[in-house]
């Protein structure tokens, strides 16, 4: 009886192991011109986060870019000054990841990446609100120099539209002068070690200057479904590589910043990608019963060079914060303190917001925050207590000079 049952549990065995393999290889791409010599390569994996409608609400769906993904015969090497050279990758049922590559004199780079996936695929996206094909696209930060491979170990996350790739272990090369990867390679930023010339900061870390107050707006196809100006700062802590724990506070400098968003029905969204490999985002939903808005979950992707994990995740979908009636704006010029998890919060200064109903691309009436309304409320009861002070004060002067009359009194 021992052997049958062995022999039921060797295929199970085998594919367990190729699930294993699955989830840790890379795969690897070429695409050729017409005399069959190679002119882009390509060796990573890839993993996808993308977010979906059900009935339901939104999930997420996670899935791994599998082994027999392939590189499609409309993949091109480009024609000088008509096309740029492009690999588009094909894999499940009906998903497409494409790389558009461009460049100049000494550099070329991805000049956009584009994901198109299937929400008719029932295995990935289960119970699916809608279906057929989404496209998101993004300028990823994958370059290198002429003559030399793109190299990156580290994770890199390129963040789209409800939509995050990360790719590890990449080896890419476009403009290949001899059909094969080039031994020179350009490393990216994530596998740069940290700067050791820095002096070292004093524990705590000083705290920079307040951020710069900036306009930010969201538009869809019915026009704009976000307004909001503010200052925005974040506090992370982590573990240095030394397992030290510390806490750092991030200015978002706009100057640096990517603004980019979404406009449903149902939910508004802002994001905000740096130069400095920082994804955040702050999505908006709305009470229909109560006809409010409020800011329901913020998230952020960042990447810390010195931390023993040197990417930073995290995220909270069941906020309530930045509360408004529909058709007005909300407005607070005191500095809010919004916590996400117990590693990561936001400050955010001189907030002036408003989502889903916005007339003439102006704010609404104003809802004054809680904040301010306290602030207010302490020059109101000061000026109240001298003004009772000085009435007390008053009463008992006009007393004491009535009974000084009365004791000079004719008897």
């Amino acid at each position: 009886m021992a052997a049958p049952g062995g022999a039921r549990r060797q295929p199970l065995l085998l594919l367990l192991l190729a699930g294993l393999v699955y989830g840790a290889s890379a795969v690897f791409f070429e695409v050729k011109d017409g005399n069959g010599t190679a002119c882009i390569m390509a060796n990573f994996s890839a993993d996808f986060l993308t977010s979906y409608n059900t009935q339901s609400g939104s999930k997420n769906s996670t899935f791994k870019l599998p082994p027999g993904a392939e590189a499609l015969s409309s993949s091109s090497c480009g024609k000088e000054n008509a096309s740029n050279p492009s690999l588009i990758i094909a894999f499940g049922n009906g998903h497409t990841l494409t790389l558009n590559f461009t460049r100049n004199t000494t550099r070329y780079s991805v000049q956009m990446i584009r994901f198109v996936y299937n929400l008719s695929d029932t295995q990935i996206f289960p119970n699916a609100s809608s279906q057929g094909p989404k496209t998101a696209e993004s300028i990823p930060d994958i370059m290198a120099d002429i003559n030399k491979k793109y190299r990156c170990v580290s994770s890199n996350q390129i963040h789209m539209n409800n939509v995050t790739v990360t790719f590890i272990d990449a080896t890419i090369q476009a403009y290949l002068s001899n059909g094969s990867f080039s031994k020179e390679e350009t490393h990216c930023i994530q596998d740069e070690p940290s700067p050791t010339a820095t002096p070292p900061h004093p524990s705590p870390s000083p705290v920079p200057e307040s951020p710069s107050v900036h306009k930010y707006n969201v538009s869809g196809t019915n026009g704009t479904c976000l307004l909001a100006n503010m200052g925005l700062q974040l506090n992370v802590t982590y573990k240095k590589k030394d397992d030290k724990t510390v806490t750092r506070v991030f200015n978002i400098n706009p100057d640096n910043t990517k603004v980019g968003g979404s406009c449903t029905t149902q939910q508004v969204t802002l994001e905000l990608q740096s130069e400095a490999s920082t994804f955040l985002a702050f999505q908006f939903g709305k009470n229909a019963s109560s006809s409010r808005f409020f800011l329901k979950e913020i998230q952020l992707n960042m990447t810390l060079p010195d931390a023993k994990v040197p990417t930073f995740q995290a995220s909270n979908s069941s906020l309530r914060a930045l509360q408004a009636t529909m058709g007005n704006s909300y407005k607070c010029n005191a500095e809010e303190h919004i916590w996400v998890t117990e590693a990561f919060s936001v400050n955010i200064f001189k907030v002036w917001v408003q989502a889903f109903q916005v007339e003439g691309d102006k704010f609404g009436s104003v809802e004054e925050c809680q904040l301010d309304e306290n602030n207010m409320l302490i020059p109101i009861a000061v000026g109240g207590a001298l003004a009772g002070l000085v009435l007390i004060v008053l009463i008992a002067y006009l007393i004491g000079r009535k009974r000084s009359h009365a004791g000079y009194q004719t008897i």
